[in-house]
């Protein structure tokens, strides 16, 4: 496996935007609706919007309704997960493998074949759109 990458907390500021900072580096969440790729239906790959690794096909997006890009899969070995017990609840965190930046979370909810929902947030995400 490749290097994980590191960088200081003042080099993650400097190459994020407030928004990307706060949801990839203090596991922020986007009001739902107001993502960039929630509705996008381009086809390319979700890339990591810290480390630019790439995590999820356009082909496993699908419209969930919850107003967050969904995916029934990440491409494989892309992402980590944890138990995320924060607000009260019991959820499983989705992160970047390459940086460890917050995504978003996985439910067991979504659709065929695998019957999970990775909602991810537009924020966390780079969609390099195929020509």
């Amino acid at each position: 496996m490749a290097e994980k990458v590191q960088k200081t907390d003042a080099e993650w500021r400097q190459t994020l935007t407030p928004e990307q900072y706060h949801i990839l580096r203090e596991k922020g969440t986007e009001r739902a609706f107001t993502g960039e790729y929630y509705r996008t239906k381009d086809p390319g790959t979700y890339r990591c919007a810290g480390c630019g690794a790439p995590l999820f096909r356009s082909d496993e997006k699908y419209e969930s309704g919850t107003g967050w890009p969904s995916f029934w899969t990440p491409i494989p070995d892309s992402v980590e997960t944890e138990t995320d017990t924060s607000y009260g609840m019991v959820r499983t965190e989705v992160m970047c493998k390459s940086c460890g930046g917050h995504l978003g979370h996985v439910f067991p909810d979504g659709p065929a074949p695998t019957g999970l929902r990775y909602c991810i947030n537009s924020a966390s995400l780079k969609l390099d759109r195929e020509r």
